[in-house]
């Protein structure tokens, strides 16, 4: 597509970057919601604190659950209903599950749920939304990939991933104007539930824009379509580009759908690894839990609140120099480059809890210069991965799989992807605050895994994953022919 039509291409993009921009506001909605949850559904059934603190943790987090469902499901459905119709069942999903999950009990109370009592509508709603971000994390990308020309690829992708963050850092802020507009009871009793409420917004726009696009050339072949799939791709690089193009695909589907082994197992297993990794080296973990880890450091809660704004901020400027290098230097080198940036800073963040240098309560022990090291290690963390695992591995998700398999074997990667984004999750608590660890490594332990699992994703790019800039995603496929990188 050397005469590409970027205009176009831009805006079916952003048309679909709403499906990560939906991702990732309905992930952190449920942060300005959890006091309320607590109160409403929680805290009245009295009942143990073990009890108490596993259900509210469940309520908070079941999204997680219908991800993976999500991420499942969206193979079958972008083979059958195509790339387009997923992300508009995904933002039905979204609407209903964030009108839902704000208001259970409106058609249910008839049934006897009303109150405490809701919670289990609540908690179908919130696993419905999770279902609407695990397609969306596969089918935005998958779409975006299959429309746009390689020269630019990796840059258009990589807007998921800013539309991502940009959606997390968006409802922080209207949480922030929400919570604004009255006191501690009238959250606890209204407001959270315009919070919930908020992200109907956003998916009725996804939903127009998915109404008004058109589906992937590669889906249209897919479905005998040749001459509507020509048409697009005139439209989206001419009339030269457009013929050559259509018969990279024709020739790669030869056979529509191939076993999903048919071009041996390496290509399914860098997917999956590649998931794996871009949770294990803890990110989500980092994300999630910000403000506890600041407060370990020795920060009030309050310090630890704004110190986490500026992971945030981080988060979404490196992420920008990701946006202009992925198509100039390649994949290989960020992803490498990153993992290095990311380990040396979980090793330094390990060793510094690991020889008490940074304190463990708020103005105890430690040292300022200390502790000004760690928030660092931090941030350069965080840099480190917004530059690189954050975009990268939903670009190369998008296009390393071949058009015959690529429904199959991307969903089984995204799904791999939230089942460790998951265990990481849960596992970060359960390492952070165990005393056995901490009496040997004072908060230190989970660092230095993430900084150990940072070195192994390296090795991993260094030795399976293969080179795929501006390469057409045709051509990619031949690439697994080699057994080998490239």
């Amino acid at each position: 597509m050397a005469k590409a039509n970027l205009g176009l291409v831009t805006a079916l993009s952003v048309a679909a970057t709403f499906g990560g921009l939906l991702f990732g506001y309905d992930t952190a909605v449920i942060s300005g919601a959890v006091d309320a949850i607590n109160a409403n559904f929680i805290d009245p059934r009295h009942l143990t604190e073990a009890a108490r603190n596993s259900l509210s943790g469940f309520a908070i987090s079941c999204a997680l659950l219908g991800c993976v469902i999500g991420a499942a499901l969206a193979g079958p459905i972008s083979t059958r209903i195509g790339r387009r119709g997923g992300l508009l069942i995904a933002g039905v999903l979204f609407f209903v599950s964030s009108l839902g999950s704000a208001f259970p009990e409106a058609g249910w109370s008839a049934f006897g749920f009303t109150g405490p009592q809701a919670l289990p509508i609540f908690i179908g709603y919130r696993i419905l939304g999770g279902t609407a971000i695990g397609m969306a994390s596969m089918l935005a990308p998958m779409y975006i990939a299959e429309i746009a020309p390689p020269q630019s690829r990796g840059l258009f992708v990589t807007l998921q991933q800013i539309a991502i963050v940009g959606g997390i850092n968006l409802v922080y802020f209207v949480n922030a104007i929400i919570q604004g507009a009255g006191n501690k009871t009238w959250l606890l009793n209204v407001g959270w539930r315009y919070m919930l409420a908020s992200a109907a917004l956003p998916a009725l726009l996804l939903i127009v824009f998915m109404l008004i696009v058109p589906e992937t050339p590669r889906f249209l072949v897919l479905k005998d379509r040749r001459d509507d799939a020509l048409k697009l791709l005139r439209r989206l690089g001419g009339d030269e580009a457009a013929a050559s193009t259509l018969n990279d695909i024709e020739r790669t589907l030869v056979e529509h759908t191939r076993p999903l082994f048919g071009f041996g197992a390496l290509v399914l297993f860098v997917g999956i690894m590649m998931s794996v990794f871009q949770q294990a080296i803890g990110i989500n973990a980092v994300l999630y839990y910000a403000p506890t880890m600041f407060e370990n450091m020795g920060a009030s809660t309050n310090a630890a609140f704004w110190q986490a704004v500026i992971v945030g901020v981080t988060n979404t400027l490196f992420t920008l120099i990701a946006l202009v290098t992925v198509d100039r230097w390649g994949r290989k080198p960020l992803l490498i480059v990153g993992a290095v940036i990311m380990a040396v800073a979980m090793l330094t963040l390990g060793t510094l809890f690991d020889l008490h240098l940074v304190s463990t309560t708020a103005g105890a022990g430690g040292s300022k210069g200390s502790s000004f090291v760690a928030v660092l290690a931090v941030v350069v963390y965080i840099a480190g991965f917004a530059m690189s695992w954050g975009p990268v591995t939903w670009v190369l998700l998008s296009e390393i799989f071949p058009n015959s398999i690529k429904g199959k074997a991307m969903a089984i990667a995204v799904a791999a992807q939230w089942i460790a984004n998951f265990v990481v999750s849960t596992t970060f608590p359960m390492m952070d605050r165990n005393s056995a660890l901490n009496a040997a490594f004072n908060h230190g332990f989970a660092y230095w895994i993430y900084g150990g699992m940072s070195v192994l994703a390296a090795l991993f790019v260094a030795r399976f994953v293969p080179e795929t800039k501006q390469r057409s995603l045709e051509a990619i496929e031949t690439l697994w022919s080699k057994q080998g990188t490239a």
